[in-house]
């Protein structure tokens, strides 16, 4: 969900730019940038990138804050690793902010909730099962790539949720009562679009996904 400044206090959006910063930094002395030397993996950045800003655009909701889009936060991680994702969503964030979609001073508030929470729960989940489950394809697909994908915009918008709570924005019963219900549904389609594009990419272009291993998965299987 994008969330509106207005229902946000300045202190908020002050010590969200406080945290936002920091993460920024250390994807900037720290992100593989040499990979984005080869001219495909800078065509999968940017195209992720692209392909996160109309989805983060074409949204449904019935109250400010409270829309309804794809994340795509495990697809991104699972392609580009987890700092050259923060990268692409923040080049999304940004973009969809210069269309008006939403407003600049929520931007450190919308990078943290849509781009930092969502990116390490998706790593988190796949470096999870990448220890404690058997290597094997079917459980990158259908375990990281389905399940992780919906638990992962299930998260968010929980946390968001919460956060939309804490300030007052909304009574935590609606909260409950009109909008996690749907949250739930929308994990469903996070996970059938996210897992459809992730096989398909392991299948025919296993080069555009960093966390895939075809020795590791495959071999000998």
């Amino acid at each position: 969900m994008n969330l509106p400044a207005s229902l946000f206090g300045m202190a908020w959006h002050g010590v969200s730019l406080a945290l936002a910063v920091p993460v920024l930094y250390q994807v900037w002395r720290r992100a593989s940038w040499a990979r984005l030397k080869d001219p495909v993996q800078l065509n999968l950045l940017l195209g992720i990138a692209v392909a996160l800003a109309l989805a983060w655009s074409l949204r449904a909701g019935v109250e400010p804050g409270l829309n309804f889009h794809l994340l795509g936060a495990m697809l991104a991680v699972l392609c580009l690793g987890p700092r050259l994702a923060l990268f692409a969503m923040a080049l999304a964030l940004g973009a969809i902010t210069l269309a008006g979609v939403q407003d600049w001073q929520a931007w450190p508030l919308n990078f943290l909730l849509m781009a930092v929470v969502p990116v390490f729960v998706a790593y988190g989940i796949q470096r999870w099962v990448a220890r404690h489950l058997p290597e094997h394809f079917f459980i990158f697909i259908f375990v990281v790539g389905f399940v992780g994908s919906a638990m992962t915009i299930v998260f968010q918008g929980i946390l968001a949720c919460a956060v939309m709570a804490l300030v007052g924005a909304y009574e935590p019963g609606f909260l409950i009562d009109d909008y996690l219900p749907y949250l739930l549904m929308l994990g469903f389609s996070e996970a059938w679009l996210s897992g459809g594009l992730m096989t398909l990419m392991v299948v025919y272009r296993p080069e555009w996904v960093a966390a895939f291993d075809d020795r590791r998965y495959l071999l000998n299987k």
